[in-house]
């Protein structure tokens, strides 16, 4: 307002002057330049407008005159290129309006999507200075509803199988305005109303709000309509585009069913055992939903399973036997293919699903051994029987068993084909085979592992002489220390037990030594022949040198001692003298000689060495005989008297010292006389022989000796005192000491070593022997379940030569022990009951079995899950309902339950099993809204069939007794309905906000349960919004309107009325007015409904 007081103090303040100027001089004024109040305008024109409309703007344009000479006019310079618009000027008071209008005639025409605006300069030019000013006006160009939406493309087609769920989005039109904001602004509607399908007044999504049936409608044909908002703004028809859509049904099985399934491991105690749980979905609706049937397509040639349906028409199956199962020939179990069918038509078949029946061998994965190599050591002492290793699979299966995998390469070892104890089967000699390697497998030759024996050399063998005797010779008087002869004896053992030394056993002296380490025999004397015995009977003994006994044999020698001619003749008698008769006849025997020689059998010849040249005697030279051999009277004889004779004596190599015979010839007619000397040779050589014969006499005696030191003469005893039967209780600890089997032998040495061995009786491998202790003792864990008594044949042997052996029968009782836990007959327990079942009835038994005896065996039953709904009786296992149940709360209750024995002397045992217990539906459940009521807003120009909302109904219950149907029991006057299956709620009438702006609707979802089905109500609350019609600005009459008043007239002085107009209709065109700017702002007042100026203060 200062400023407006302002521009009227400056405007007298001119006009005072210029009266001034005009009254001195004339032509003389003072001018100030032209100028646009805004360097720059904005303003605005409709498109389309007709021609000289004038274009809006929120502000005055023009120039102030300051000089009431002016002459001033408007022109567009520049931006008007289509010559589309005209300026103008308008004089009111001080102030020179710019108005612009767009022009008549043919001009062109307003097009807003062509181009929305213009910056115009105008120029201002006063005709008597020609001074000049410029400005800018901006005209913006508003769009009118001129443009239609258009859909593109102009038809669409897509095809729905029948089982398509209510609420899918199906297809989506599109359409375009080109026109901006609300005339821009289309709804998409059905030509024709339909209750299949609906569409998004917006979007354009198509949804299908009903249950389709390719019996009844193969091909839905609509036609959508993209409709202006202006229809219902401008009260018109609107402009509106169509588009078609074709729907097309196709005959629907869309979805094959879908199997999961979950392999289960049953007891062997199971009575009616499931192998497997199959589920098979369908997401298909209805029949095409439904499972005709699971069936086992491969994997079952014998037909041994069939799948079960649970329950009928539930989407459960159970795999089970249809009587025994051939485990021995599919000893992995069975691959079962299996494959489900729908109840479509054509039926859908699903993937095939192969699930694993394992053998109960198999539940513990594949089997392999502990060990891929074993190592063990055997002594060669050990007997038959003794076991040497044992291998072990694992896990273990009952039909497996261990073998040899060359079992003709491995007599010398037995295998327990249920233990896999290896036990030897004869006596090990390490010199035949110190190494046994072999492979022992499972009867599935599926895993295997390889066993190395190293056989431990002992003192098993006694040396051995190449002949069973021995002869040898030599000759008599060879130096003491000669060689008589050599023997060998070998030893098969390794080592000292096979190292070998040599004595001569003979218990009396023996002219004769042997070394102890080469077996080499010579004298020990001067052997004499004639003095000493001829032959000798050695015992050469060789022994090794082995642990914990030497081993011995003996083998006989016999020596003979050769006779030599180591002795020379010698005369008994020596130095004869004598005499013989001249007369004595020719052959006559004069004496005999006589010579012995100690050789054995050596015959002696004699010979007359001298003395004898005449040839007068004769010696006989075997006999010794000497004669007369020529007449000493008369030859040569005759002449001699006296004959010295030198005789000898020879064995063929010695000759004896020569005997002289010294003979005198005599005359007389006496005998033959002869003196000679004793020798005493015979004498002394007969008292040798006597004692040679004395000599050889004993080594007679000696050689029937028998030695009883190396003969195995006993045989081994056990002891009279010990037991014949043992209790053993099953949980005795592996090695433990079981009973102390001792047996003795009376023989020494390995004559009397003992070792044991358990010869029968232990098929299971439960017990094994200290080989040297004779300690029972047990090997593997016992099982009283299994096995309660043994008869063990337990042998003991000696390691003399010939091995001698003995043997006792044990029976040993296994006494029980609370080793077993309590064993449910099915891995698990599955019931279904109603959820109205009645309090105390009884829903399933439970039942295990404890193999133990007596209290060890007695089993009670409790409840590890706290429950308030069940009870279960702790001696029969019987579950019961003991409080109510409820599906919809919980529809599974899983159950833990526990058996537990009732030992008194050992820890008690149990163990544990689930129960589930799946509830059947009771249709005990209404319908619940989600939320319980509804509000909604919605515009009150939206086209019929628009769905506004979905309701949500929930019903807990399975089945139809789930499904929910919808109604309205109250309408809204007409103005809606509800889809009974989808629950879309839809206008069925125009709107109209100024007429009702709420509806209140009551709605039911009802459920289809038998006998009784089970509804609820909801309140859905509809608030209609307001869509802004005020489409129209006021608009003056006139541009400017002029008014008069005198300056004296009173304070609320009527001074003029103004008027406007409002094409909108009803509040919408009610005017109010209000003066917003100007110099008489503050001077003047106006009636805000009738328009009149009145004055306000004193002028």
């Amino acid at each position: 307002m200062e400023s407006h007081l302002t521009m009227l103090l400056l405007l007298l303040l001119l006009l005072v002057q210029r009266f001034r100027n005009c009254e001195g001089n004339p032509r003389q004024y003072l001018t100030l330049p032209i100028q646009f109040t805004q360097a720059h305008y904005n303003a605005t024109v409709y498109e389309n407008s007709a021609a000289k409309t004038y274009v809006g703007h929120p502000v005055k344009m023009g120039i102030y005159i300051t000089d009431l000479l002016w002459d001033i006019k408007y022109k567009i310079i520049s931006g008007d290129n289509e010559n589309l618009f005209k300026a103008e000027e308008y004089i009111l008071g001080d102030f020179c309006f710019l108005r612009i209008r767009t022009k008549g005639g043919n001009a062109a025409i307003l097009n807003r999507e062509v181009k929305d605006h213009y910056i115009l300069t105008v120029k201002a030019i006063e005709k008597n200075t020609n001074a000049e000013s410029r400005t800018n006006v901006r005209v913006q160009v508003l769009d009118t509803n001129d443009l239609r939406p258009l859909f593109s493309p102009t038809s669409y087609s897509v095809s729905l199988p029948e089982n398509t769920a209510i609420r899918t989005s199906i297809a989506r039109v599109s359409a375009t305005d080109a026109d901006i904001g609300t005339n821009g602004e289309f709804y998409y509607s059905f030509k024709e109303r339909t209750d299949m399908f609906a569409i998004h007044p917006t979007s354009g999504v198509v949804v299908l709000t009903g249950r389709l049936d390719y019996s009844e409608t193969k091909v839905y044909e609509m036609e959508i309509l993209a409709v202006d908002r202006g229809m219902k703004l401008y009260g018109s028809s609107g402009i509106s585009s169509m588009a078609r859509l074709t729907v097309h049904i196709e005959q629907a099985n869309e979805h094959a069913p879908v199997i999961t399934a979950l392999a289960l491991a049953p007891s062997q105690l199971d009575k009616d055992p499931a192998y497997a749980v199959v589920t098979v979905e369908d997401r298909d609706q209805g029949l095409n939903g439904e499972v005709a049937s699971l069936s086992i397509v491969a994997g079952d040639p014998l037909q041994q399973f069939k799948a079960v349906r649970t329950f009928p028409g539930g989407k459960e199956y159970k795999v089970k036997a249809v009587g025994s199962i051939d485990w021995e020939n599919q000893p992995f179990g069975y691959n079962l293919t299996l494959q489900a069918k729908d109840k479509g038509n054509p039926p859908k078949f699903s993937s095939v699903k192969v699930i694993h029946v394992a053998s109960p061998q198999f539940r513990s994965g594949p089997v392999r051994f502990e060990k891929e190599v074993y190592r063990a050591e055997i002594s060669e002492f050990a007997p038959p029987n003794t076991p040497v290793v044992m291998v072990k699979m694992v896990p273990t299966y009952p039909h497996l068993k261990y073998i040899f995998k060359d079992a003709s390469r491995n007599i010398r070892f037995s295998l327990n084909p249920h233990t896999g104890l290896i036990a030897t089967l004869d006596p090990m000699e390490a010199q035949h085979a110190s190494h046994f390697e072999f492979d022992i497998m499972t009867s599935d030759r599926k895993a295997s592992t390889k066993v190395l024996l190293k056989v431990i050399d002992m003192n098993t063998h006694s040396p051995e002489f190449a002949q069973t005797s021995y002869k040898a010779s030599f000759d008599e008087n060879v130096p003491v220390g000669s060689s008589v002869m050599s023997l060998s004896a070998k030893d098969l053992d390794e080592g000292e037990n096979g190292y070998v030394t040599y004595s001569i056993a003979n218990l009396s002296p023996v002219p004769f030594v042997i070394n102890h380490f080469t077996g080499l025999i010579s004298t020990s004397e001067n052997m004499d022949y004639e003095l000493m015995p001829r032959v000798y009977k050695l015992r050469i003994r060789a022994s090794d040198w082995g642990v914990p006994y030497r081993r011995e044999v003996e083998v006989p020698v016999t020596v003979v001692l050769n006779n030599l001619n180591d002795n020379t003749p010698l005369f008994e008698k020596i130095n004869c003298e004598g005499t013989i008769p001249r007369e004595l006849d020719v052959g006559e025997q004069i004496t005999t000689v006589s010579a012995i020689d100690a050789d054995e059998l050596q015959l002696v010849q004699y010979q007359i060495e001298s003395g004898n040249e005449l040839d007068l005697f004769s010696l006989n030279p075997n006999s010794g005989v000497l004669s007369l051999k020529q007449s000493l009277v008369d030859g040569l004889g005759a002449k001699a008297s006296f004959h010295s004779l030198r005789i000898t004596a020879t064995d063929g190599e010695n000759f004896a010292t020569p005997l002289y015979i010294n003979i005198t010839v005599v005359a007389s007619r006496k005998p033959v006389n002869l003196q000679c000397e004793e020798t005493g040779v015979a004498k002394m050589l007969a008292e040798k022989l006597l004692q040679a014969n004395k000599v050889h006499g004993r080594s007679e005696i000696e050689d029937v000796y028998f030695d009883t030191h190396s003969v195995n003469l006993h045989i081994p005893r056990f002891g009279n005192n010990l037991p014949t039967r043992i209790e053993v209780k099953e949980d005795q600890f592996v090695g433990s000491n079981v009973v102390h089997l001792n047996a003795t032998d009376n023989d020494t040495g390995f004559n009397g070593k003992l070792v044991y061995a358990i010869s029968e009786g232990n098929n299971d491998s439960k017990f094994i022997i200290g080989m040297e202790t004779g300690m029972l003792k047990i090997l593997c864990p016992l099982d009283r379940e299994i096995k309660d008594k043994y008869t063990l044949n337990i042998t003991v042997y000696d390691l003399g030569i010939p091995q001698k052996s003995d043997w006792r029968l044990l029976d040993i009782s296994v006494l029980d022990a609370n080793d077993n836990c309590p064993e449910f007959l099915q891995e698990s327990y599955f019931v279904h009951v109603n959820e109205n079942t009645a309090l105390n009835t009884e829903i399933i038994q439970i039942e295990a079995i404890d193999k133990d005896l007596g209290p060890n065996g007695e089993v009670r039953y409790s409840f590890l899950t706290d429950t308030n709904q069940f009870s279960i009786d702790s001696v029969t296992g019987v579950v019961k309902v003991v409080g109510p149940l409820d599906r919809e709360i919980q529809p599974v209750h899983f159950l833990k339950i526990e058996a537990r024995d009732q030992a008194e002397e050992d820890a008690q045992l149990s163990s544990t099993v689930l129960l589930k217990v799946s509830l059947e539906d009771v249709n005990d459940n209404p319908p619940k809204f989600i939320p319980s009521n509804y509000c909604v807003k919605i515009r009150e120009d939206l086209p019929e069939g628009t769905i506004i909302m979905w309701l949500e109904a929930y019903d807990p219950d399975l089945g139809q007794s789930s499904q929910v149907r919808y109604s309205l029991l109250d309408g809204g006057n007409g103005s809606f309905d509800v889809d009974k299956l989808s629950g879309a709620i839809r206008i069925t009438q125009r709107l109209d906000f100024e007429r009702k702006q709420v509806y209140n609707l009551t709605v039911r979802a009802k459920d289809k349960g038998k006998p009784i089905s089970l509804s609820s109500t909801c309140y859905v609350e509809i608030e209609v919004v307001d869509v802004n019609e005020n489409l129209h600005a006021p608009r003056f009459s006139n541009f400017v309107d002029k008014g008069f008043v005198s300056e004296d007239v009173p304070i609320g002085t009527s001074v003029m009325t103004v008027s406007a107009y409002d094409e909108d209709a009803g509040r919408d065109g009610e005017i109010r007015y209000s003066i917003r700017d100007g110099s008489g702002l503050g001077i003047f007042r106006i009636d805000e409904e009738k328009g009149k100026n009145l004055f306000n203060s004193a002028v």
